[in-house]
């Protein structure tokens, strides 16, 4: 019977450690990534949900459904253990091989990036630029013709004017 009991009970320290492991995961993920207000309010639902599987799971596998307090103090202890023993450890670790990967993923973007930009920077040369001199002419054109329309049309109001 007691050696049952503390089988169960190292069960759950383990299952402390696995939250705590849990717990990290989403704190490495909000380092490393910047995520919105929305996102952030659904990995944590995601992380209650997945705890409390974890924990209803080993309660019924392990305990045959019986709830004992013991349990909720070997989470707790596995969780204090785990955040004290490891949790930075694997946080730095992990937020620096991501923010790596992150890097070397941007660099190789940006060297295939790099052709696109000269290819969209020669059809710009090439299409872009003389379509919008016409435009340009265009416009000056048809502002100068406006401009001596309306002054012509004035000319020959007053023209009237003088006449009658």
């Amino acid at each position: 019977m007691i050696t049952n009991q503390a089988y169960l009970f190292l069960i759950f320290i383990a299952n402390g450690i696995i939250i705590g492991l849990l717990f990290d995961i989403f704190r490495i993920l909000r380092r490393s990534f910047k995520t919105s207000d929305f996102i952030t309010y659904i990995e944590d639902i995601l992380f209650w949900i997945l705890t409390g599987l974890t924990i209803l799971y080993s309660i019924f596998v392990f305990n045959n459904g019986e709830i004992r307090l013991f349990m909720f103090f070997g989470i707790a202890i596995g969780i204090t253990m785990y955040m004290l023993l490891l949790s930075s450890i694997i946080i730095k670790t992990n937020v620096a091989i991501i923010n790596f990967f992150k890097r070397i993923i941007l660099a190789i973007l940006n060297i295939i990036k790099l052709p696109f930009k000269y290819i969209l920077k020669l059809i710009k040369k090439l299409f872009l630029k003389p379509i919008s001199f016409i435009f340009i002419n265009v416009r000056k054109n048809s502002t100068n013709l406006y401009k001596n329309m309306t002054k012509t049309i004035r000319l020959n109001k007053k023209e009237q004017h003088t006449i009658n």
